[in-house]
C-alpha cells in the first residue's frame, strides 16, 4: 500500500454533523479518502489540458500554413468575382477606405488620409487590419501592399480585382 499522510481538514458544523449521521465512526477516514479520490478522477490535469491546448494551436498553424501553401499554389478557390470587400470592414472609416479602393483601385496612404481628412497612422492601421481579416477568412488577402511603382504608383495599396464581387 502507498504511503500515507495526514491532512487536517476543517468542515463546517452542518457538513461535520451530516458525516457523523451517515458515516460509521470507524469508517470516516476511508470515506473522506475515496471522496477525494472520486473528485481528483473527475478533476482534469492541468498537464493534460497543457497538452491538449498546445496541440490545438500547432494543429490551427498547420492548418494555416497549408491554406497559405494552396493559397499561393492558386488551388484554393477563392469563389472569384464572389467576395463582397466590404465583409471584411469594421466600421465607417472601413468601408469609406474600401469604397475609395473599389474605385479607384489603388491608394497611398497619405490619398487615403487626405480623403478621409484624418492621420495615416489610424489609415495605415485600418488597412493591414483588413488585409489581415481577409487574409485569415479567405486565405488569401483582399488587399495588399506593393512598395514598388506600379501603374505610376509607388507604395500604393492595391485591391484585388480577382477577389472582389464584379
Amino acid at each position: 500500500m502507498n504511503e500515507t499522510r495526514t491532512v487536517t481538514v476543517k468542515l463546517t458544523e452542518e457538513v461535520y454533523q451530516e458525516i457523523a449521521l451517515r458515516i460509521p465512526e470507524g469508517d470516516r477516514s476511508t470515506f473522506i479518502r475515496e471522496a477525494i479520490a472520486e473528485k481528483l478522477q473527475k478533476t482534469p490535469k492541468p498537464d493534460t489540458l497543457l497538452a491538449l491546448q498546445q496541440r490545438m494551436d500547432n494543429i490551427e498553424q498547420e492548418f494555416g500554413q497549408i491554406r497559405k501553401y494552396l493559397a499561393d499554389l492558386e488551388i484554393l478557390t477563392f469563389h472569384h468575382g464572389k467576395i463582397d470587400p466590404h465583409t471584411f470592414c469594421l466600421d465607417e472609416v472601413d468601408h469609406k477606405i474600401m469604397e475609395y479602393l473599389l474605385n479607384y483601385k489603388s491608394a497611398t496612404t497619405p490619398e487615403l488620409a487626405e480623403y478621409l481628412k484624418t492621420n495615416r497612422w489610424l489609415i495605415l492601421n485600418r488597412l493591414r487590419k483588413i488585409q489581415k481579416i481577409s487574409k485569415k477568412q479567405v486565405g488569401k488577402s483582399i488587399i495588399e501592399y506593393y512598395a514598388g511603382e506600379r501603374s505610376g504608383k509607388k507604395k500604393a495599396w492595391w485591391i484585388d480585382e480577382e477577389l472582389i464581387q464584379e
